[in-house]
């Protein structure tokens, strides 16, 4: 896309004044304009049809054709970078959770009033920047492959963390699919809205083999056991009491979002050290370069996607010019790398304890 072109957006909400809150959210970005709105899909269809837009904030439940439906035929006949914008309900996020398996590269809750703008306005220009430059055929649904199987003794030191943001919903099933039960506790950041990372945890238990769940502070990470950070708390980990522990707050965001994957990595450096493997996946933006140098300085074992297999390569591209990856990879190589460096260190006759800080 020519750079010095504005980012041409179609925003899709059969609400009035939705609508209106969006496309005055994005109007405060001087590379972005709105070229038109519309309040159903049959209508999207035309403006599309009229003003090729380049990128679509969609809602889901509209009359006449649901957004999910739409969704499936325009990613069929005219795939385009789509931004769900999406209830805060129970339903919603599960239906935010379809549209992401079905071709959409990012989810944001819908604004409760005119009085959330500037919560909106903060965080949608953003997403819709990040949008516009996503592989779109990095984002269709894969087939569900089995567990890679392994006979290896894990210490108790041992934990995984994985951060990603736009894409990373269905980079982080790709990998956690791929991963047998038994393995050391996995800490997960992902770039998501409240309640959507409940509904997303929920997914994954139901997928998975090993248990999921979205984190609660003081909750003890254990073997077999993955846990999500909550939308809108950081998520840290310590070494208490022989075992690792989770700590949640609500300090500033970093890199513009919270939970962000730079607090989670720090930590991860400070009581794991060379015990710890991080994952950085598909992402806009810089986070979790920084917790990945603190990473490898500790020393453990960093993975970072490679650029083919992104949505958006942002964080991973970041982690990879600062030096702090080990390994880049392709996403369907990354489950066997991590219980390659997890083996590796478990049959280390050198292993070390947590570094108690």
């Amino acid at each position: 896309m020519n750079p010095n072109r504005k980012i041409r957006v179609l925003v899709v909400d059969d609400s009035a004044v939705v609508r209106k809150m969006i496309s005055e959210a994005l109007s405060f970005d001087p590379e972005i304009e709105v070229v038109g709105t519309a309040c159903d899909p049959f209508v999207a269809r035309e403006k599309i049809l009229e003003l090729n837009p380049d990128v679509m904030t969609l809602d889901i439940e509209m009359p006449r054709m649901d957004g999910l439906t739409f969704l499936r035929i325009l990613q069929q006949h005219r795939p385009m970078p789509v931004v769900i914008i999406s209830s805060l309900t129970q339903a919603g996020s599960r239906a935010a959770l379809d549209a992401m398996e079905f071709g959409a590269v990012d989810v944001l809750a819908k604004p409760k009033s005119a009085w959330n703008l500037g919560d909106l306005r903060d965080q949608l220009a953003r997403r819709v920047k990040a949008a516009v430059s996503a592989r779109l055929n990095h984002v269709r649904p894969k087939s569900q492959a089995a567990p890679v199987g392994t006979n290896d003794h894990y210490a108790p030191q041992q934990i995984i963390v994985i951060g990603a943001s736009t894409g990373g919903t269905e980079a982080i099933k790709e990998v956690l699919m791929r991963l047998p039960d038994g393995l050391p506790g996995i800490l997960i950041v992902q770039h998501i809205p409240p309640l959507f990372s409940k509904t997303f945890a929920e997914r994954l238990n139901e997928l998975c083999a090993m248990e999921v769940h979205e984190a609660k502070s003081g909750d003890e990470v254990r073997l077999g056991m993955a846990l999500v950070a909550p939308g809108d708390f950081h998520m840290t980990v310590e070494w208490e009491k022989n075992s690792y522990r989770v700590h949640l707050n609500q300090h500033p965001p970093i890199h513009y979002t919270r939970p962000a994957v730079d607090m989670l990595f720090n930590s991860a450096a400070r009581c794991a050290g060379p015990n710890a493997v991080g994952v950085l996946l598909t992402g806009m933006g810089r986070d979790g370069a920084q917790g990945m140098q603190q990473l490898k300085a500790a020393g453990g074992t960093n993975i970072v996607q490679n650029e083919e297999t992104c949505v958006v390569y942002g964080m991973p591209r970041a982690a990879v010019e600062i030096g702090a990856a080990d390994k880049v990879l392709p996403l369907d190589h990354i489950p066997h790398a991590i219980l390659h460096a997890l083996g590796a260190r478990a049959s280390s006759r050198t292993e070390t304890t947590p570094v108690l800080k």
